[in-house]
């Protein structure tokens, strides 16, 4: 099992990377908005975006440039092999710990 620690947006930031091939910075803010129903500052996609491809998860390349961007290159985000693996190991533990959630109707008395 790999030894990496992620804070829930940075999980977050890496599964929605992960979800195309490449991403870029103001995709990225409206997948997460529209997933997880909040909003999200571009400069707070870059930090996280940062931390991960210091971790090596995600790496970056420039785009080339656009006349819609007045020349300017987009930063494009890939997720890494580790980046996948990590992902995946993740999925793994929170799926075994659902899995002891016991049901609240059956459980509890609950619906």
């Amino acid at each position: 099992m790999s030894d990496y620690s992620l804070g829930t947006l940075e999980e977050t930031i890496l599964i929605i990377v992960l979800m195309k091939e490449e991403s870029y910075g103001v995709e990225i803010a409206k997948v997460y908005e529209s997933h997880v129903g909040q909003s999200i500052s571009l400069p707070a996609i870059h930090v996280v975006l940062k931390r991960l491809e210091k971790k090596g998860l995600v790496k970056s390349s420039f785009g080339e440039p656009t006349p819609e961007r007045g020349g300017k290159r987009k930063k494009i985000y890939q997720g890494t092999p580790t980046g996948y693996k990590v992902a995946k190991e993740m999925q793994e533990r929170r799926s075994k710990m659902w899995s002891f959630v016991p049901n609240p109707s059956t459980n509890y008395g609950l619906i």
